[in-house]
């Protein structure tokens, strides 16, 4: 039990860590501290429901509804270009400093915008239904694979406290306008390629 939640855990930590867009998302409001606690909550619950039904085998659903990951491609793509559009003018425009404008964003807002970085973006469900559920068949029902299916859910867990909590760190390099700019250019770019990546996608199947 121990080997498969110890594989459940480097498999879960290794497939969130890539910079992504609720990674980016999330970084931001840990700069700002800004609602960090309810939303690094979100996003690993929202994982843990995702890695869960990955192990129990909610895969079969995209199988069954073969237009699925189409629809979600382009409604995600379609946010990440608005959202990347936004902080490329916020990174234009700049005047943004430490703490100033953080009370502008209400929990609920942030929330709504965490919910659609999180279900709205088609990898997760490749990473959490697919590739996480299917390495689960690896090890025997019961017991082990419930044993992976935690530590993966703990990899979600960590990462997403690490990140919100961790970016404070970062705290005294954000105190200037100049550096918001540079973070808003960088997380807009970041957006934007991912959209691209999903609309190539797309066209090329």
């Amino acid at each position: 039990m121990t080997a498969a939640a110890l594989t459940g855990f480097f498999t879960g930590f290794s497939l969130i860590l890539a910079i992504g867009a609720q990674n980016a998302f999330i970084l931001r409001q840990g700069l700002l501290r800004l609602h960090v606690l309810p939303l690094v909550l979100f996003c690993a619950v929202s994982d843990a429901a995702l890695i869960a039904a990955g192990v129990a085998g909610f895969s079969a659903v995209t199988a069954a509804l073969p237009a699925l990951p189409l629809v979600m491609s382009l409604g995600g793509a379609a946010f990440l270009i608005v959202y990347g559009l936004l902080r490329l003018r916020a990174a234009w425009a700049g005047g943004h400093v430490m703490g100033r404008g953080a009370e502008a964003q209400s929990l609920g807002a942030a929330l709504a915008m965490a919910a659609a970085f999180t279900w709205a973006n088609p990898h997760v469900y490749l990473d959490t239904l697919g590739l996480i559920g299917a390495i689960s068949t690896g090890f025997a029902p019961g017991s082990e694979r419930l044993a992976f299916g935690g530590g993966a859910v703990l990899a979600s867990f960590v990462f997403f406290f690490s990140l919100g909590y961790g970016a404070r760190l970062l705290a005294p390099m954000m105190r200037s306008p100049r550096a918001w700019r540079l973070l808003d250019l960088v997380i807009g770019v970041v957006m934007l390629a991912i959209a691209a990546k999903l609309l190539a996608g797309v066209f090329a199947a």
